[in-house]
Parts: C-alpha cells; sequence; structure tokens
C-alpha cells in the first residue's frame, strides 16, 4: 500500500519574515510553483471527528488523492493516484475507483458517496534541500484569506525539531502555534459561513 508517515515542523510567518527567508536562501519566482489542494468531508465530518483528513492535489497536470490519519509521530499518509475523469466521476458521482485511499475510508466506516468538496486551497510553495530534510516555503490562498508559513520535512522527529528550531532562532522569527492547511481552512469557513449568515439578518 502507497503509505507513508509524514514528521513535519511548521511555523506560520509574516510577510516580512517570508521575503526575509526567501532573501536568505536565495530563492528566485522561478523556485515556485503552484498547487491546489481541494479538501473533502461527509456533511457530518466523519474524517474532521477522527482527526483525518481528505484531499486532491493537483500539481501540474497530475492528481494525487491523500488521506491524512493521526500517528504517534506525524501523520499517516495514504495516496491513490487519479486521472482527471476519475476526478471528475468522484466530484459529480461521488464515486471512486478502487485503491488504497478507498480501501482506508472503507475501513474507517467513512461513506465514499456523501463525500463533497469544502472548497480548495492554493499554494505557492518553494522547497529546497535542508540539512537532511526538506525546507518548504509556502504563501496560500483561500476563502478570501491569505497566509504564510514555514515547513521542514524530516525522517526523524527529535533531530527534525532541533533544526528547525535553531533555524527559527537564527532568523529572529517566534515560534508560534501552527496548525494544519485543513484545520486553517476548517476555521477560515466557519468565519466565513457566520459573517455570510450576519448579512442575511441585517
Amino acid at each position: 500500500m502507497n503509505q507513508e508517515i509524514e514528521i513535519e515542523f511548521k511555523n506560520m510567518l509574516t510577510d516580512k519574515e517570508f521575503t526575509q527567508l526567501i532573501q536568505h536562501f536565495n530563492l528566485s519566482p522561478h523556485s515556485f510553483f503552484v498547487q491546489e489542494n481541494e479538501y473533502f468531508d461527509t456533511k457530518s465530518f466523519d474524517l474532521k471527528n477522527q482527526q483525518s483528513a481528505l484531499r486532491i492535489r493537483k500539481k501540474g497536470e497530475q492528481f494525487t488523492l491523500t488521506l491524512k490519519q493521526p500517528a504517534t509521530e506525524g501523520l499517516l499518509e495514504t495516496h491513490q493516484a487519479l486521472s482527471l475523469d476519475e476526478v471528475n466521476t468522484f466530484k459529480i458521482e461521488h464515486k471512486l475507483p478502487s485503491g488504497n485511499v478507498t480501501t482506508v475510508l472503507q475501513q474507517m466506516g467513512v461513506a465514499i458517496q456523501e463525500l463533497h468538496s469544502l472548497g480548495t486551497l492554493t499554494t505557492r510553495r518553494g522547497e529546497l534541500p535542508y540539512k537532511n530534510g526538506l525546507l518548504v516555503l509556502d504563501h496560500s490562498f483561500y476563502l478570501n484569506s491569505e497566509d504564510f508559513e514555514l515547513e521542514y520535512e524530516v525522517s526523524e522527529f527529535k533531530t527534525g525539531k532541533t533544526i528547525f528550531e535553531a533555524l527559527l532562532k537564527e532568523h529572529a522569527i517566534p515560534k508560534r502555534q501552527t496548525k494544519n492547511k485543513i484545520v486553517r481552512f476548517y476555521e477560515r469557513s466557519q468565519i466565513q459561513s457566520l459573517n455570510d449568515e450576519n448579512m442575511r439578518c441585517l
């Protein structure tokens, strides 16, 4: 099965800090690429209630369905490649082809036919190798908002944590509690829904 444990450290950045790191690592506009994450759940949030998330990531002309689940350290990611036709069938007819993610969703008791799109988060991403890990600079846009984030993907938790915290200290960037993109997306969606409801009541 196409699965992996994702261990990464995250820290939200200001626009100024984001620019500072771009300059420090000599990243050019060509160092960045765009990817789109479309998130899915049921109306009763069966995935969210199991601390899990489902997305389709579009990178270039490739589509990957990924299920994220909690693990002892980091997250367990299960991947399944999809064609454009399979993506459209899922979004319109709520059907998925057999595969790794489909199997796990069924094991979790999630009704695939009840999954629907929550919306799309678009990220302009820059990546570079850094001390046996992968350093990622993300500028994300979603639901009429944007944010900046630093990620460090590693294979070993303890060493990765030490390196990441040293990097933040070197650049005088405060440690900030940072939620996953899907959580930030959920919360922004709820705020937007409340604002829309308030406008209807005026």
